[in-house]
């Protein structure tokens, strides 16, 4: 088995801490090879109203993003059919600007994720599961392997720290519906699994990064078979890191894609991205209220979101 080996593309990756700059330049990161280790367990261009770059095997890291306390403020990633990936920053007017390519060679990935190891509210890198290992790649060093079995899942994200320990976790569901949480040690690596919990087979989307209800918490929702979305409020508990599901609303069966990067208006609370089936990206703006988490939908991408199978 290969070992991942990373370097930078001479592109500069831009950063910023400011809400209001407006910012700069893209960022790739180069990496070649296959994975290694073990532990437990050609497209149409997506429109969007306004780039920057993210990671890829053979390609790399960007973001301009900014942070307001605890609300993370991430790009938005797609990976294509053929394993490229590009990036999309915000454009300070609560959309997304033009796509950059970020790189390529993550044709047989099957999860990834954002993750923020040091509380800034900007990803520092990603974790990734190719071939049944689980990745973990930060922007400016080396790829390194967590480990193997990760095959057994079918769902790995990231929805922020969930432990109040400060770095980001991990969520990851198996086949049998049982969801486990893995907290994260702030330099790639993991702790063992804690059962969440049975039947989060009942939902086709998972997702989730950061507080949705102004309680501190950070929350993921959740989207039934009939098209029904549901919220899970954080505890902060890593022994029971959720409260009893609440019910946002029906008709989510319009969207084959629900993903969380944070905050994309920078209004300072987190929103969540839908991808309609026809191929168009929305934004539901957050509102912070538990009760009713999401503003009416706005149109940030009219075409060609279809292209790509995974978004991050």
């Amino acid at each position: 088995m290969e070992t991942y080996v990373a370097e930078l593309s001479g592109l500069k990756r831009g950063r910023t801490r400011a809400r209001l700059v407006a910012a700069a330049t893209a960022a790739a990161l180069l990496i070649t090879g296959a994975a290694a280790g073990s532990a437990s367990a050609d497209d149409a261009s997506p429109s969007a109203t306004s780039a920057a770059k993210a990671p890829a095997k053979g390609a790399g890291a960007f973001g301009i993003q900014g942070t307001s306390g605890v609300t993370p403020d991430n790009a938005l990633y797609g990976v294509d059919s053929k394993g490229v990936i590009w990036g999309y920053t915000q454009n300070l007017e609560g959309g997304l600007n033009s796509r950059d390519e970020s790189g390529s060679g993550w044709a047989g990935t099957t999860h990834m994720t954002q993750v923020d190891h040091d509380a800034d509210g900007m990803s520092d890198g990603i974790w990734a599961v190719e071939g049944g290992y689980l990745l973990s790649l930060f922007w400016d060093q080396p790829a390194t392997t967590v480990g193997g079995g990760w095959g057994i899942y079918n769902k790995v994200f990231s929805a922020s720290d969930l432990a109040g320990a400060g770095a980001d976790d991990l969520l990851a569901r198996d086949t049998k519906g049982n969801l486990y949480l893995y907290l994260g040690y702030g330099n790639g690596k993991l702790t063992g699994r804690t059962l969440v919990g049975g039947g989060w087979q009942a939902y086709n989307q998972i997702t989730g990064k950061g507080d949705l209800t102004g309680d501190g918490k950070n929350d993921i929702v959740a989207r039934d078979g009939s098209g029904v979305l549901w919220l899970y409020k954080g505890t902060g508990d890593r022994a029971k890191p959720f409260t009893a599901r609440t019910k946002i609303g029906g008709g989510w069966n319009a969207f084959n894609y629900l993903v969380q990067v944070g905050d994309i208006d920078l209004d300072g609370t987190t929103d969540l991205i839908a991808r309609s089936t026809g191929g168009a990206l929305y934004l539901y703006k957050g509102t912070g209220n538990a009760a009713a988490p999401f503003k009416a939908k706005t149109l940030i991408g009219s075409s060609g979101w279809n292209s790509y199978r995974l978004m991050y």
